[in-house]
């Protein structure tokens, strides 16, 4: 059974990073895309970045570009999300997701594989 474990996530202070990364377990990911995706309280589920199954493209919603930086590791069946100069409106639960069909996406139905999410909180 595969399995997406998130970790990295934390307090910070606004301007402050953060690097989260995306453990898979029980299959190997390497020729799938990977995406991460917030929700914060009250709010609908959101699209932040994909990368492709090569590493060689990859999507950014508006509000992460400049920001953040999405990249995998397949030796290490691994994806991350690098968010720097966060802010208070980047507060939400990120969770990572592969797409089988390895090309980026930022349709969270596209998406086969979850994990629980990771914790992002940024204070003013």
């Amino acid at each position: 059974q595969a399995q997406l474990v998130e970790s990295g996530g934390g307090l910070v202070q606004t301007g402050g990073s953060l690097k989260l990364s995306c453990a898979a377990s029980g299959r190997t990911f390497s020729s799938a895309a990977w995406g991460w995706f917030r929700q914060a309280p009250g709010k609908e589920r959101e699209f932040v970045a994909s990368i492709n199954w090569s590493g060689g493209r990859t999507l950014y919603a508006d509000s992460a570009k400049g920001r953040f930086t999405i990249s995998r590791n397949d030796a290490k069946n691994a994806a991350y999300l690098q968010m720097n100069s966060l802010k208070p409106e980047d507060t939400a639960v990120y969770s990572c997701a592969a797409r089988i069909y390895g090309l980026v996406s930022a349709m969270g139905s596209d998406y086969s594989y979850w994990g629980q999410g990771t914790q992002v909180t940024v204070s003013s």
